[in-house]
């Protein structure tokens, strides 16, 4: 996957575990929204996420619980929503339950900067 197939202004959706490492490892800031589509409070967070992608540089990737249950093990999601930050492919900070846009929006601009 070329870079500019990741420059969008839209949330990625994750559709293999090959997909998610493409995404994650890559310069700058990738937020990963770990949902599930049962969850109240993912739905309430999904367009706090898309605003996140189309105003910033960050990378917004989705990745669904119950289809990728390997990457949610790996990154010891127990809980979601569960949005964990990586910065130039290393995971680096995880907000856990649904947080304001604000809150998000701090975060990737710290690892941004």
């Amino acid at each position: 996957m070329s870079e500019s197939e990741l420059v969008t202004d839209e949330p990625v959706h994750v559709e293999s575990v090959e997909h998610f490492k493409s995404v994650v490892d890559r310069d700058g800031v990738v937020l990963v929204d770990f949902y599930a589509d049962w969850c109240g409070p993912c739905q309430m967070l999904e367009p706090i996420v898309e605003n996140i992608a189309a105003d910033t540089d960050a990378v917004v990737a989705k990745v669904d619980i119950d289809e990728f249950q390997q990457l949610a093990g790996a990154y010891q999601v127990q809980s979601v929503p569960n949005v964990v930050f990586f910065a130039d492919g290393e995971p680096k900070k995880r907000v856990v339950g649904m947080r304001g846009e604000d809150v998000l929006r701090r975060v990737v601009d710290d690892l941004s900067a």
